[in-house]
């Protein structure tokens, strides 16, 4: 059975979000041209709270919309039945700062394919990356802007983020090791 402990609880989690959100004000002075875009399942409700701190520093409302990068992704034909999400952009991204927001960077490749999958919608004057945790071990050149934590880890492990959004009984990022 694998052992798992948890590495950033509730609290730990909103004080990293919160952390995140006045970086992201302070690297983007055109705070009317910033929009999120939360990849699934754990970047999207990231994105909701993050546009929910930064409303509460900007005082407007942040765009929010979710991509998903199932069909962009490079493994698709090594995977038995991807499972899609919608993809939900109600704004235009042409000459905006898009933050792509994602609960874990590992390898990159989920980052790559968001990148791809972004070009359908148009063409952003900026993208920046926030991730919750940044785990190591990446196969492409990628490095996020804002991460809340870092947090180095063995191939074999796997990290969860378990939000209240998704049926969690409690906010917790959790590693798993073999």
């Amino acid at each position: 059975m694998p052992e798992s402990t948890v590495i950033l609880d509730a609290l730990a989690i909103q004080r990293s979000l919160t952390r995140i959100a006045h970086e992201i004000a302070e690297r983007n002075e055109r705070d009317r041209d910033v929009v999120l875009i939360g990849i699934p399942i754990g970047g999207d409700h990231l994105a909701a709270r993050l546009a929910k701190l930064l409303a509460g520093i900007w005082k407007h409302e942040v765009p929010v919309g979710i991509l998903d990068t199932t069909l962009h992704r490079d493994d698709l034909d090594q995977r038995m039945a991807p499972t899609l999400h919608p993809t939900d952009i109600p704004f235009d991204v042409n000459g905006k700062t898009v933050v792509l927001v994602d609960d874990v960077l590992f390898s990159g490749r989920t980052t790559r394919a968001a990148l791809d999958a972004l070009n359908d919608f148009g063409r952003p004057q900026k993208i920046q990356l926030a991730v919750l945790v940044d785990r190591g071990h990446r196969e492409l050149p990628i490095k996020a802007d804002f991460v809340g934590k870092n947090v180095p880890t063995a191939l074999g492990e796997k990290i969860s983020l378990l939000l209240t959004e998704a049926g969690a009984p409690q906010d917790e990022v959790v590693i798993k090791r073999q």
